[in-house]
């Protein structure tokens, strides 16, 4: 199993097995805190081969910035499969929408995939306070 794609994002969907990902990013600016973010995506995109196949369990996690899980785990389950000898390997995509995600406090949160005991995803978010000094090098500075 590999992970072929793992990321924040404004918006993400599964079109029969294309993901589709818009507005990747690494970073909330705010102004104040707590702050809530509207909307936002989790993307997850697995490849799997013949050794593989099987069920797989999954599990998503928010941590905050000391390591504490910050929202409910989300599990994943999925059963791969192959239909042919002749496909080396398969794909499947995993988005999780949030909708008004909190965050009290700055600092780097950590959105990681579980399976069984190993971590095989960590995606960085750095949450932090908007300096309009640094606006004209972009939100993230």
């Amino acid at each position: 199993m590999t992970i072929q794609l793992a990321a924040v994002c404004d918006f993400a969907d599964d079109y029969q097995g294309k993901l589709c990902v818009i507005g990747a990013f690494d970073t909330l600016c705010s102004p104040s805190f707590p702050v809530v973010h509207p909307q936002c995506s989790i993307a997850l995109r697995f490849v799997f081969t013949a050794d593989d196949v099987g069920k797989h369990e999954f599990v998503i996690r928010c941590v905050d910035p000391e390591g504490k899980e910050c929202l409910p785990p989300v599990p994943v389950q999925m059963e791969v499969a192959f239909p042919s000898a002749f496909i080396p390997f398969v794909s499947r995509n995993v988005v999780y929408s949030l909708q008004r995600l909190k965050f009290d406090r700055q600092g780097l949160y950590r959105w990681l995939v579980q399976h069984g005991e190993d971590t095989v995803a960590s995606i960085p978010l750095r949450v932090t306070l908007y300096d309009e000094r640094r606006s004209a090098t972009g939100p993230a500075g």
